[in-house]
C-alpha cells in the first residue's frame, strides 16, 4: 500500500507563505494578515506557531536556507572535475535560474535584510547566517582552484565566496529597480568574466590577483 503524501502542517504553510509574500511585497509591507491569507490559516493559527511577525521572519530565513540548501546541493554545477570550472559553473547556474517574475528568482533573506538590518538585529543575524552559510559552500572549490594553480593570492577564498553573493544580491536590486531581469543577468556575466580572469591571472603570474 502506497503511503499518501504528507499534508503540510500549519507552521509549514505559514513559512511557505512568508517566502512568497515577503519576496513579492517586502518585509515591512507584509502583514500577518497577508501571510495568513496566503497560507489559508487563521490569525489564531499564526500566533499558535509564532509570537510575532519578527519571529516568523527569523524562522522563514532558516526555512529558506534549508530549502535552497537542498536545491543547490543537487545542482549540476558540482559536476566539472576542475574546481575553477565548478565556481564558474555556479555563476552560470545562478544566471540560468533568473527566470519568471522578480519574486520568483530574487532572494528572501536579501530582501529582508535590506529593510531590517538597522532596526531588527534578530532578522539581520538570521539573514547573515543564511547568506554567509551559502557562500561557505563555495569556499572548498575556490581553495582547491588556488591550490591547483599554485597561486599565492592576497585574498581569501572566503572573501571571494562572499563577493559572489554581493554581486548576486546587487544584481537582484538592479533587476528590481529597473523592472528588468536582464540587468541581473548582465551583472552575473561580469562576475563570471571576473572569476575567469582571476584564475587565469593566478595561473599565469602566481599573484592570484588581477591588476589594472
Amino acid at each position: 500500500m502506497t503511503e499518501s503524501p504528507r499534508k503540510p502542517d500549519g507552521r509549514s504553510k505559514l513559512l511557505d507563505a512568508a517566502l512568497k509574500v515577503i519576496r513579492t511585497k517586502g518585509y515591512s509591507a507584509t502583514s500577518v494578515d497577508d501571510i495568513c491569507s496566503e497560507a489559508g490559516v487563521t490569525k489564531g493559527a499564526f500566533f499558535h506557531h509564532f509570537r510575532s511577525k519578527e519571529d516568523l521572519a527569523v524562522a522563514a530565513a532558516a526555512h529558506w536556507t534549508e530549502m535552497t540548501g537542498g536545491f543547490f546541493a543537487g545542482a549540476p554545477y558540482h559536476a566539472p572535475a576542475d574546481p575553477a570550472k565548478r565556481v564558474l559553473a555556479y555563476v552560470a547556474f545562478r544566471k540560468a535560474i533568473i527566470q519568471g517574475d522578480l519574486p520568483d528568482f530574487t532572494c528572501l533573506v536579501g530582501t529582508m535584510v535590506q529593510e531590517a538590518y538597522g532596526s531588527n538585529p534578530a532578522i539581520r543575524d538570521a539573514c547573515w547566517d543564511s547568506i554567509s552559510g551559502h557562500a561557505a559552500t563555495l569556499i572548498p572549490d575556490i581553495e582547491a582552484a588556488l591550490r591547483e594553480r599554485g597561486a599565492d593570492a592576497d585574498w581569501t577564498a572566503e572573501s571571494l565566496a562572499l563577493h559572489t553573493q554581493a554581486v548576486i544580491q546587487g544584481a537582484f536590486i538592479l533587476a528590481k529597480a529597473s523592472g528588468d531581469p536582464r540587468r541581473a543577468v548582465e551583472s552575473l556575466d561580469h562576475l563570471g568574466h571576473y572569476i575567469e580572469m582571476l584564475f587565469e591571472c593566478s595561473a599565469a603570474s602566481g599573484a592570484g590577483h588581477p591588476t589594472g
